[in-house]
């Protein structure tokens, strides 16, 4: 059980690792807010369940459950509860972006907005990268994840 303990909750007292985390936390509150409550501009729910079952034939339960991942995860994110898990959701939707979308457009973005080109697979790499530092080193500094583990610890 401690084992478990640590896995889920352990984490170096990093700071670096708190101002990776909030980035990473930022980014997936807004994309995933922008899918599941149409806020920042997005499409909502129902309109993100409609674009990737047309566009990308994904199943609207699976479309549901990335959105959910993407908002929830970077909910987690910011409070760093249950990081670790998180990152791993994130780093799975990262890697389904790259499958269904991006992979086919290259590595770099599409800054000079080419016609009939999507952007590539860079901003996905690095999302991926912070996710892994996550996953690896935990919820660092200031983290929900730390004040529990610690709790425990005693």
């Amino acid at each position: 059980m401690d084992n478990a303990l640590s896995l889920l909750f352990g984490t170096y007292p990093s700071w670096s690792l708190l101002i990776v985390r909030l980035g990473l936390g930022v980014v997936f509150v807004a994309h995933g807010g922008q899918k599941v409550f149409a806020w920042f501009g997005g499409p909502g729910l129902k309109a993100t369940v409609q674009t990737f079952q047309q566009y990308m034939k994904v199943p609207p339960a699976a479309t549901v459950t990335a959105a959910l991942i993407e908002f929830l995860g970077g909910v987690a994110m910011l409070l760093g509860l249950l990081a670790r898990p998180a990152a791993v959701g994130i780093i799975v939707i990262m890697l389904m972006a790259i499958a269904k979308v991006h992979g086919q457009h290259g590595f770099f973005l599409n800054f000079s907005s080419t016609p009939g080109k999507g952007h590539g697979i860079e901003f996905n790499f690095v999302l991926i990268a912070m996710a892994l530092a996550v996953l690896i080193g935990g919820a660092g500094m200031l983290s929900v994840d730390r004040a529990i583990w610690l709790a425990v610890a005693r």
